[in-house]
């Protein structure tokens, strides 16, 4: 990945226009999520539908199969937890993991 030149408020373009094709990757989002998703892997059928429902492309999947979440761009809206069909997961609060990490 290429490094990022920080832009000035004067060198910012107005309106919300997309200068490069996939510059949203560069930008780590999930940093003022206050609700953050927690897959329980027993419960988990690997059936892709929180992937498929994922706004920011967050769950991360290997050979047809649920490996992770990419916590550095969810932004914790909760919607692979509601629909998840069989429950495995969780919103919890971002602050318990903030301490843990910190």
């Amino acid at each position: 990945m290429s490094a990022v030149k920080q832009k000035g408020w004067k060198e910012i373009p107005k309106g919300g226009l997309i200068l490069e094709a996939g510059n949203a990757e560069q930008y780590k989002t999930g940093s003022w999520r206050s609700q953050r998703p927690v897959r329980d892997e027993q419960k988990c059928n690997h059936c892709l539908i929180c992937w498929v429902f994922c706004p920011d492309s967050s769950i991360i999947v290997e050979d047809g199969k649920i490996k992770a979440i990419d916590y550095d761009h969810c932004k914790g809206c909760g919607i692979c937890a509601v629909e998840c069909p069989v429950n495995a997961i969780d919103m919890r609060d971002e602050n318990e993991f903030r301490e843990k990490e910190g």
